[in-house]
């Protein structure tokens, strides 16, 4: 076997291909059919898992703004009901996880139902979704819209919180407002595979959002409820509100207020909070030389029973 040497300033002329190694445009094109196509259902997994993971994130923050607006109606914080940071993220994880199950089962009947489609219509279905998805402008516009939609969530706040309601006008708004903010920043994102990537995050960021102000809605009605009616329902117990009722003594054994129940909302420093549900009033007492007797958690009520029966015998006596 001889060597020949070149200069430096010579390019190398080119080699001839031979069985074993196939020439360069084929590796190319080989390489960029493989990333055009994807990685399977690993490829699937990771687009699920960029947009529910930001998702995630900003829920749980909304979700602690819930607990706070909660807890408001009682008149006190979720400090003073004895829910440190611990306490919260535990709370927040049982909330978080059946949301998780509930999104991973309707994403996976949204791909069977798009793979029995498919099969029905003989591949066009996919052929038209890989269309429209190598249509940025498309794919832009629908993320726009997705992201104006979910400004409906933080709207329904704010027109709560005022007493007023959303209209078909407020929608129409959400929905040109997403368009005309996000649909240019969109597809320019979609130049670039980092790009897409980025808004796949913020898809999730803006879900998570709207998410999020629906459920401290919800939440703030669920509080009143149980301030009306003496009850928690359901999303309140999936939070672990703590639905809990006594009786109370002091240290010498002797009943307090009548025997009457008092929710306890938490205990903190020392103290209890408690809820009287026949005069409409929040307050606390030393743990200390408070008991409490006959503990209840998630009690039977009767049909139609509401509380304030002290508290409206009191107005009529004023």
């Amino acid at each position: 076997m001889t060597y020949q040497s070149y200069p430096l300033d010579q390019p190398l002329p080119a080699q001839p291909a031979t069985p074993d190694t196939p020439p360069a445009e084929a590796v190319k094109t080989t390489t960029e059919s493989e990333e055009d196509s994807g990685g399977g259902v690993l490829d699937v997994l990771e687009k699920i898992g960029s947009v529910v993971v930001p998702a995630g994130v900003t829920l749980y923050a909304l979700l602690y703004m819930g607990f706070k607006e909660m807890y408001s109606v009682f008149g006190i914080t979720p400090e003073q009901a004895g829910m440190d940071q611990s306490v919260l993220f535990g709370r927040l994880l049982g909330t978080l996880l059946p949301l998780m199950l509930i999104s991973a089962s309707f994403i996976g009947l949204v791909i069977g139902l798009g793979w029995l489609l498919d099969l029905i219509t003989r591949g066009w279905a996919g052929r038209l979704f890989q269309a429209v998805r190598k249509r940025p402008w498309i794919v832009a516009v629908i993320a726009a819209i997705w992201a104006g939609l979910s400004y409906l969530g933080f709207l329904y706040y704010v027109y709560t919180a005022s007493g007023d309601h959303l209209g078909g006008g407020e929608v129409v708004f959400a929905i040109l407002l997403g368009f005309l903010a996000y649909v240019v920043p969109f597809r320019l994102l979609r130049r670039r595979a980092i790009g897409r990537a980025g808004m796949k995050v913020l898809i999730g960021a803006f879900t998570g959002v709207g998410l999020g102000y629906l459920l401290i809605i919800q939440m703030v009605f669920g509080a009143v409820q149980v301030q009306e009616t003496g009850q928690a329902n359901t999303l309140l117990d999936s939070l672990g509100f703590q639905d809990q009722w006594a009786r109370l003594q002091d240290s010498s054994g002797k009943t307090l207020y009548d025997g009457r129940w008092m929710m306890l909302l938490g205990e903190f420093e020392g103290g209890y909070a408690f809820y009287d549900c026949d005069k409409l009033m929040t307050f606390r007492k030393f743990s200390e030389s408070t008991i409490l007797i006959d503990i209840q958690l998630d009690p039977d009520r009767e049909k139609g029973f509401t509380c304030g029966t002290l508290a409206d015998k009191d107005k009529k006596t004023g």
